[in-house]
């Protein structure tokens, strides 16, 4: 069997009227001479072209049969993966009747990865609301993957999203509800099982002997002794006491504004957030163009860029490609043994 390492990654060409197809050529444009790994961009070659030219990007597409055959392609050209639905849309100008491509995309990135014809996945974002117009039935990118992910018959598995850059690593424990509806949503459990998906996932994936977890408390000063609020005494604490238990390094509950300076960082791998803007805003803070999302708990790596499909600048040649070339990497660096 193909090491791991000799793999491509499998890079999927997300929304394709957002900024998905030019990030994957600007990537491939800027990394292949920068030690940037080789992946197959699984989508159209005709919309990879199109979208190339329109940007300006002198940029050679080479059309493979096979993902094997990527990194001999990857020094002359963007080695593409033909879906076999043709792509007609209009940069910025979403429709429903790209969805199926969308989707084929992603399910032909874990088919191949699954079956140890590619190292990881990484995606490029795609528009939910477009998806569901066409019949897509799952809350999001995430669920789906673990969806695919999940064998038959079997319980289905629990993803946990990280945001990560080389400075900081965050987890928020809940993500896309209002702010009123975090107290009750956030349980002991539910912490618990975060915690014990970031520590297996950093030891196994980033080789992290003993990870170190700084749990975040809810509420101002961790609730300072109940004056503030008593889900962190309540909730937060004896979650942190039942890691512990188990032997993984949990620390917390911790007052959220003093956990994210530089000195603050050293004594953590991994801070565990009890929302989603206490986690996403000291990350973009630190790392706004170049942080990563990473798939935590499914049976295969996952990284994808940290924004969206930016429909306002779609086509015009300004996306930047940081973000998805630090989700290459990183997804290079995962997936090694």
């Amino acid at each position: 069997m193909t090491s791991l390492a000799a793999l491509p990654l499998a890079l999927t060409m997300g929304e394709p009227a957002g900024i998905g197809p030019e990030i994957a050529v600007k990537a491939w444009a800027a990394g292949r001479e920068a030690g940037l790994p080789a992946f197959v961009l699984l989508a159209d070659p005709a919309l990879i072209e199109q979208r190339a030219r329109s940007c300006g990007l002198a940029v050679q597409v080479a059309v493979i049969r096979r993902p094997e055959d990527a990194a001999a392609a990857f020094g002359e050209g963007l080695p593409v993966l033909p879906l076999g639905h043709t792509v007609a849309n209009r940069p910025g100008r979403p429709t429903a009747a790209t969805a199926a491509a969308t989707i084929a995309a992603i399910d032909q990135a874990v088919a191949l990865t699954s079956a140890g014809r590619a190292a990881a996945v990484v995606t490029n974002p795609i528009a939910k609301h477009v998806l569901y117009a066409a019949g897509f039935r799952h809350p999001g990118h995430t669920e789906y993957l673990a969806h695919l992910a999940t064998p038959a018959g079997a319980p289905p598995l629990r993803p946990v999203m990280m945001l990560w850059c080389d400075a900081l690593a965050v987890v928020p424990v809940t993500i896309h509800v209002p702010l009123r509806r975090v107290p009750e949503l956030l349980t002991t459990e539910l912490i618990v099982e975060t915690g014990r998906i970031v520590a297996r996932e950093l030891a196994a994936r980033f080789h992290i002997s003993t990870p170190r977890i700084a749990v975040a408390g809810l509420n101002p000063h961790a609730g300072e002794d109940g004056a503030l609020g008593t889900e962190d005494a309540a909730v937060v604490k004896p979650a942190v006491a039942l890691l512990r238990s188990e032997g993984i390094d949990a620390s917390g509950p911790l007052p959220a504004d003093t956990l994210f300076h530089a000195r603050a960082r050293r004594g953590y791998d991994a801070a565990l957030c009890m929302y989603h803007d206490q986690a996403l805003i000291p990350i973009k803070t630190l790392a706004f163009d170049d942080g990563v999302n990473v798939t935590l708990g499914l049976p295969f790596v996952r990284t994808s860029p940290d924004h969206g499909t930016a429909f306002d600048i779609a086509g015009r040649g300004v996306a930047r490609a940081d973000s998805l070339i630090a989700a290459l990497h990183l997804a290079h660096r995962l997936a090694r043994p």
